[in-house]
């Protein structure tokens, strides 16, 4: 077999079994859905796609968005930082809320390059007009099938707005369990219950210390379950660091745990031997 390694550049030695927090802050008492409307807890409920772009005279502006086969920009707020995804590589910075003023420090990303002009180009505008953000605002629709809406501002009045799907932890109502998981180039056959020819990711789990030093590596078997958020490529192995939630109130044939991708830790492809 060969080997070819691609490691993510957050470190091992970084990687925290703490759950996310969040902090409460300002904003309106309107009561939505998952609680009050335009509170800092709202901010890190949701995953934030971009669904709207003005410029500062009030117009639509289109130069935020590349095309309907790219997805649009997504923030996330987790741990005391906003997290950009959808573009060349992933994006990050400190931010703080005050009341409705919200504080976005310079941020920090990974360094993969990208074939894609306009995606890089794209990068840069976001880089450069995040640490300018101003203001935020949540609004609930009056049904709980209503997407929230967060509206975000700009110092140069730039405004942006973003459709809330709800994040796991918002999902399935508690703090996940952080572990690792290694999983196998190739699935198998497995018996499972009433679907037919199903093939098995096949994992074992990882454990480190503190210090990132691996600790524990478990046996290979079966994973009945599929992992929200990962999309498996034959003949390559992923170690992956997984949330894992419990879930209420499930029929005795189903799982009782819900997988969702926090990050791939590191990737091998495996190319066999002829």
């Amino acid at each position: 077999m060969k080997f070819r390694w691609n490691w993510c550049l957050p470190l091992v030695a970084s990687m925290t079994l703490a759950a996310c927090g969040t902090t409460s802050g300002g904003g309106t008492s309107k009561t939505g859905p998952n609680g009050p409307a335009g509170d800092a807890a709202s901010l890190t409920a949701y995953h934030w796609k971009l669904q709207q772009a003005f410029t500062p005279a009030g117009t639509a502006d289109q130069t935020w968005f590349l095309s309907a086969n790219q997805t649009p920009i997504e923030l996330d707020f987790i741990e005391q930082r906003v997290v950009v995804k959808n573009l060349c590589n992933v994006m990050s910075a400190p931010y703080s809320v005050e009341g409705q003023r919200l504080n976005v420090q310079r941020a920090m990303s990974t360094l993969r390059a990208c074939n894609d002009n306009q995606l890089m180009m794209l990068e840069q505008k976001v880089a450069r007009i995040l640490p300018t953000t101003k203001q935020w605002n949540v609004q609930f629709g009056e049904t709980a099938q209503e997407q929230p809406r967060l509206t975000v501002q700009f110092i140069d009045g730039t405004r942006f707005q973003f459709s809330g799907k709800p994040t796991a932890q918002t999902q399935y109502g508690s703090a996940p369990e952080r572990i690792f998981l290694e999983v196998a180039p190739q699935r198998k056959a497995c018996s499972h219950g009433v679907i037919k020819d199903y093939q098995c990711l096949q994992v074992r789990e990882i454990r480190y210390a503190e210090n990132g030093v691996k600790t524990h590596t478990g046996q290979w078997e079966n994973f009945y379950s599929e992992i929200d958020g990962y999309k498996h490529e034959a003949g390559v192995s992923n170690v992956l660091r997984i949330n894992r939630f419990k879930r209420q109130n499930m029929p005795a044939d189903a799982s009782s745990y819900a997988y969702v991708l926090d990050m791939v830790v590191s990737s091998a492809i495996v190319e066999k031997r002829k």
